[in-house]
């Protein structure tokens, strides 16, 4: 069993779902990945990339047989992930005169040519020994995607391997991952559930229950949707490990420097709303002091803990899903135990069918599309799962989940508040009483720790992209290695020195806006107006439209939609700041 490594740590290697373990360390391993998407692919290198060139389908069979030859791969390379790409050298655009597709075709089979390097097409089913003798051995387990030639003989030639016929049915290409499907529907529910239901609620008050209803399923469906583009334009090329290279593909190498500019922008917010949440909740304890100043005392937290290394700052993420199970319990058995109102399912507060204003509408848009910002780390998911070829019902379950379980929070709390809830639903539960005082106030110390510890792990990738942007890093050729250098610690010198107090400026910085802009439903209507329509809806079907040069109705309508959403979303929480 192989294994990611980075010095003595194991980033673990998951291959059933019958140990908690197991399901831990590809969580863990889900976390690395997320980390790494962000930042994978802004490197110096990508002005080499043709911005003209369009790519085909990587599963098309080249025409001429003489062109099947397994690549030879320098030792270095011998891991399965991309390292750097030669993105001219896959343009088959010019020799077919058709538009590429992004439809997934796991199945069918494709010849490598024989310049390419790319590590994820290495054959593991034959190598050469000294004497260029030709060696079978054991076929890869996995899923293949078809990466092999049916029925071609091996060609005579010096200096060159080629595929032989008695190795054909050895000769597929594993490009799976470690983690099985449940484990992937674990960590992809994990990834979507998170501080984005403390204000459904909220949500369904601007709304109202019409409206609202409509909203969540439409939002839930859409991010569904272009999620699975995503894992088909991913899966469909091997070259492909993250966001940013989908939007290299789609739009060209400048593309990547947006892409992660936009990622900077979530990556803040969510750190930004991390404060505030943890300042709220820990003031709704302990009212003595006043939440700014909770904030400016959680910097002498703050800042050490963003200098701890990525394979440590993992294992606070499951305090994230502890709160949020806690969360959802909690709630339900507040509701269901009070009987009289406020804050009891018994007895209902008053509530509305119908939007409370139209300013108001658009606060629901980004608070709604909040709880589906988690597009960064679809690629990397797709292409960890053991059989990839199952994303797609994966992916449906999730989202089945995760929505079902925001409109559950959404429904019991407009029921249990009406139109008096709070931007947190966490803040009623403590100051309403009837309630169970040390039940709740778990909870709410639940919200104090997680996001003082979830700070670091949000701000990993966010201080990553800005080393890199900066010139202080250079970036990696995938999430994974990008994952690895992040968990690796760095000795001292001159650029490690301006590294550290860039950090210490980016959670000074968090902190600042925090205390300018209080309001918890401003800030996570941003996010999900601004960073999760961008990235989450706009995005994915803007590079599907680009990719394959035409606009289905369904793709207009939904980049129409999305971007008039945004649009009143983000103007609507700029206001309300």
């Amino acid at each position: 069993m192989s294994s990611w490594r980075s010095g003595s740590f194991t980033f673990g290697t998951p291959v059933s779902g019958s140990s908690v373990r197991e399901v831990i360390a590809s969580y863990r391993r889900a976390q690395y990945l997320a980390a790494g998407s962000t930042v994978a692919s802004v490197s110096d290198d990508s002005d080499e990339i043709d911005e003209e060139a369009q790519f085909g389908s990587p599963f098309e069979d080249l025409e001429e047989e003489e062109d099947l030859q397994t690549p030879t791969i320098p030792s270095s390379q011998n891991d399965v992930f991309v390292d750097q790409f030669q993105w001219d050298d896959f343009d088959n655009t010019q020799a077919t005169g058709e538009p590429p597709s992004v439809s997934f075709t796991p199945r069918r089979d494709r010849r490598p040519a024989a310049h390419e390097g790319t590590p994820l097409l290495k054959s593991k089913s034959s190598r050469l020994s000294s004497s260029g003798t030709h060696i079978a051995s054991a076929p890869s387990e996995g899923p293949s995607y078809g990466l092999h030639d049916p029925g071609d003989a091996s060609h005579a030639g010096s200096g060159v391997r080629h595929l032989s016929t008695t190795s054909k049915a050895e000769s597929r290409h594993h490009i799976g991952g470690k983690s099985t499907f449940g484990q992937t529907l674990f960590n992809s529910i994990a990834i979507l559930l998170g501080i984005g239901m403390l204000s459904e609620p909220l949500a369904f008050a601007y709304a109202g229950w019409i409206a609202g209803t409509v909203l969540i399923i439409l939002y839930g469906f859409i991010s569904c949707y272009t999620a699975k583009l995503l894992a088909h334009i991913i899966l469909a090329d091997p070259r492909l490990r993250s966001y940013a290279d989908v939007g290299r593909k789609a739009f060209g190498p400048k593309s990547t420097v947006i892409i992660s500019i936009m990622f900077c922008l979530e990556l803040f917010a969510v750190s930004v709303i991390l404060v505030t949440l943890y300042a709220d909740s820990l003031h709704a304890i302990i009212p003595k002091y006043t939440s700014d100043t909770y904030k400016i005392w959680g910097l002498l937290l703050l800042i050490p803990m963003v200098f701890l290394p990525l394979s440590l700052l993992s294992y606070t993420s499951i305090l994230g899903i502890m709160s949020t199970i806690m969360m959802v319990v909690v709630i339900l058995y507040d509701g269901l135990s009070k009987a009289d109102a406020p804050g009891s399912l018994r007895t209902p507060a008053d509530t509305s069918f119908t939007i409370s204003s139209w300013p108001n509408l658009g606060i629901a848009y980004g608070l709604f599309m909040a709880g589906f910002s988690g597009h960064a780390v679809i690629p990397s998911l797709a292409r960890d799962m053991v059989n990839p070829e199952e994303f797609d019902t994966m992916i449906d379950w999730a989202f089945v989940v995760a929505t079902t379980i925001y409109a559950l929070i959404g429904y019991v709390g407009y029921l249990m508040f009406g139109s008096n809830v709070s931007d947190e639903i966490s803040m009623d539960l403590l100051t309403t009483p009837g309630y169970n005082p040390t039940l709740n106030q778990a909870v709410l110390w639940m919200l104090v720790i997680s996001p003082l510890s979830k700070f670091a792990l949000t701000t990993q990738p966010l201080n990553a992209v800005l080393e890199v942007l900066i010139g202080l890093e250079s970036a990696a050729a995938s999430p994974e290695d990008m994952a690895i250098k992040m968990s690796t610690p760095v000795p001292w010198s001159f650029k490690s020195l301006l590294s550290r107090l860039q950090r210490i400026f980016v959670t000074i910085a968090s902190v600042a806006i925090s205390i300018a802009v209080p309001e918890f439903s401003a800030l996570m209507a941003f996010l999900g107006s601004f960073s999760a329509f961008m990235i989450c809806i706009i995005g994915p079907v803007a590079a599907k439209v680009a990719i394959e040069r035409k606009c289905g109705i369904v793709d207009g309508l939904i980049l129409g939609a999305g971007i008039v959403m945004a649009s009143w979303g983000t103007v609507a929480a700029f206001l309300i700041a």
